[in-house]
């Protein structure tokens, strides 16, 4: 069964946007807080935005203020509005189920995720 399907990257330049959707099945999506995560090539995979199922936000001081997560809980779709991207941001970008900021157990296995690259 497939839970996660993360979708939207490309390929764009330093300072342009990109809106990343995430697809979850219901069982996952339900009643969960939702985080984006991202992994660079040769990093460990990081905790970049949460949102709880009451729409609380929060998000690592690397892309706050550029970086939007939000949710549609009627269409089981986690959002991620990239703005300012930076080639730092460069990375494979996935989403999960998770119990808010703060917290490591994720609910699902991994979903292959979608390529960012920012060009400087």
């Amino acid at each position: 069964q497939v839970q996660l399907v993360e979708s939207g990257g490309g390929l764009v330049q330093a300072g342009g946007s990109l809106r990343l959707s995430c697809a979850a099945s219901g069982r996952i999506f339900r009643n969960n807080a939702m985080g984006w995560y991202r992994r660079a090539p040769g990093k460990q995979r990081e905790l970049i935005a949460t949102i709880t199922s009451d729409g609380n936000t929060n998000y690592a001081d690397s892309v706050k203020g550029r970086f939007t997560i939000s949710r549609d809980n009627a269409k089981n779709t986690v959002y991620l509005q990239m703005n300012s991207l930076k080639p730092e941001d460069t990375a494979v970008y996935y989403c999960n189920a998770n119990r808010g900021w703060g917290t490591t157990l994720v609910f699902a296995s991994w979903g292959q995720g979608t390529q960012v690259t920012v060009s400087s």
